[in-house]
Parts: C-alpha cells; sequence; structure tokens
C-alpha cells in the first residue's frame, strides 16, 4: 500500500508541473485559449475556495493509476514498454471519451479540448513510465 501510495504521489507531482507546463505552452501559442480560462461562465473563479481542489486531482488521479497498474502490470509487463501501453490504455479508454463528450455538450472550444487531449496523453503516457519504474 505505501508504494501505491507513493508512486501514486509522485505521479500526481509530475502530472501537475506537466499540467502547468503544457497549459503554459498552449496558452503562449494559442493566447485565446487564456481568455477562455478566464471565463466564469465556463470555468469557477479563482476566488471560489472550491478552486482548491483543482490542485488535488493529479494526486488522486494518481494513487487511483498507481492502484491500478499494481492489479494490472501483468498484462502490460512491468518493462518500459508496458508503463508506456498502460499509459496509451489509460488514454484511449478514459481521456478520449471524456473529451468528446466534453466538447459534444459543454461550450468548450475545439482547441480546448485539444490541448487537453494532448495533456493527458503526455501525463498518461509519463505515468506508465514512471509505474515500470
Amino acid at each position: 500500500m505505501k508504494k501505491i501510495i507513493l508512486s501514486g504521489l509522485l505521479v500526481g507531482l509530475v502530472n501537475f508541473i506537466v499540467a502547468m507546463a503544457i497549459s503554459k505552452i498552449f496558452g503562449v501559442i494559442f493566447p485565446a485559449l487564456n481568455a477562455e480560462y478566464q471565463n466564469t461562465n465556463l470555468f469557477r473563479p479563482w476566488t471560489d475556495p472550491l478552486m482548491l481542489l483543482f490542485f488535488v486531482y493529479p494526486f488522486v488521479l494518481g494513487i487511483i493509476l498507481a492502484w491500478f497498474w499494481k492489479k494490472t502490470k501483468n498484462l502490460y509487463g512491468e518493462d518500459l514498454r508496458g508503463g508506456i501501453n498502460f499509459g496509451l490504455t489509460y488514454w484511449i479508454v478514459a481521456t478520449i471519451p471524456g473529451m468528446f463528450i466534453t466538447y459534444s455538450s459543454m461550450p468548450y472550444s475545439l482547441l480546448m479540448v485539444i490541448s487537453w487531449l494532448v495533456q493527458g496523453l503526455v501525463e498518461a503516457v509519463l505515468a506508465g513510465i514512471i509505474f515500470s519504474k
């Protein structure tokens, strides 16, 4: 259990840093995304105390993925390739359908959804690599 929590927290930290970096990169390349993030019709304002949960999300996800890796690593193999395949599988099963329904039912731009798809791919693959180490 200790290994699940520690590796999950490490993945959470890495994913948090990656999310901030990718968001910044997309914001520089596509400044309209920054305005979309500031739209309080789409997102809670940063002054809302519930927004603190935004910073907890990658750590919760990291711990859940660490648990799932422990249960499925024999299917993927515990080497680097297995970790990458684990991350890709998670991304395909969870992120792509999630972003499909997000785009089809919420007023987010296609560019924002694509940025989240890219971010999710990088995060999922890095998580798998970390778990395989």
